[in-house]
């Protein structure tokens, strides 16, 4: 049930990833972002992972440099591109892929509009996309950061009630809501559509990634409402240390 993720580490990801199941994890989430990148040299590190250990792997998308929402249409293109490219190279080892929705560039912010429009339509390619691979796109509500689309839950309701996706579900980033301060709203109105969770801390002001119980979050409350999930939880940490600390963490949460 436990998989670990790192942005943060950069250094050989391909080699630490063999440390996770000493640490007490099933499971790894790559993020395709720097060294962890999937490329078509990075990709035999990631299969030798799965053939020689028992890990179930999943995927971060794309997402710096990238806008799902941009109104620039050789942009939006190139980073519907890249996310499809992504899904291809991950599909032989991975069914489930978390996807970031798009920001308001400055143009973006003059036409809300048309960048949300821009954002349904990049959804709806990569999620027809990912079912021809079999795949599942889990869309992850986003930190305090007023450009970034899906911060509230009536966002995130609306870009899975717009793209219209059997294939399209919810990661719950418990870290992002506290940043936003509606960790109860998004238990309240999406808690039966979670398929996936990021878990870590903060003290409700920035994205920090703390370990559980290091900040705000109200950890009893949110395990509580998870009674019955059968997805996985993604401790995104800033070491190895750190994410074993937040998953002993919030085991004590769930005796």
């Amino acid at each position: 049930m436990f998989s670990f993720s790192s942005s943060a580490l950069v250094d050989r990801p391909f080699d630490w990833a063999y440390e996770l199941k000493d640490l007490g994890y099933t499971g790894w989430e790559i993020v395709n972002e720097g060294r962890q990148r999937l490329t078509p040299d990075t990709l035999p590190l990631a299969e030798a992972i799965l053939e020689t250990t028992d890990l179930i792997i999943t995927i971060h998308l794309p997402y710096s440099d990238l806008n799902l929402a941009s109104i620039n249409q050789p942009i939006w293109e190139e980073s519907v591109k890249q996310t499809k490219n992504c899904l291809n190279l991950a599909s032989n080892f991975s069914r489930l892929a978390v996807l970031h929705p798009g920001h308001l560039s400055p143009l973006g912010k003059q036409m809300p509009d048309r960048a949300w429009e821009q954002n349904i339509l990049a959804i709806q390619e990569i999620c027809d996309h990912a079912a021809n691979l079999d795949m599942v796109v889990a869309v992850e509500n986003m930190p305090v950061i007023e450009s970034l689309l899906g911060r509230t839950p009536a966002e995130i309701i609306g870009i899975i009630e717009n793209v219209d996706r059997e294939n399209l579900g919810f990661v719950f980033d418990v870290g992002h809501a506290n940043t936003n301060g509606n960790v109860d709203q998004f238990l309240e109105l999406l808690g039966d559509r979670i398929i996936h969770a990021h878990i870590h801390d903060n003290h409700g002001e920035r994205d920090e990634h703390l370990p559980v119980k290091f900040g705000t979050v109200n950890w009893k409350h949110v395990v509580k409402v998870f009674n019955g999930y059968s997805g996985r939880f993604v401790t995104e940490s800033r070491s190895l240390d750190e994410g074993a600390k937040s998953m002993r963490n919030l085991k004590t949460f769930m005796e």
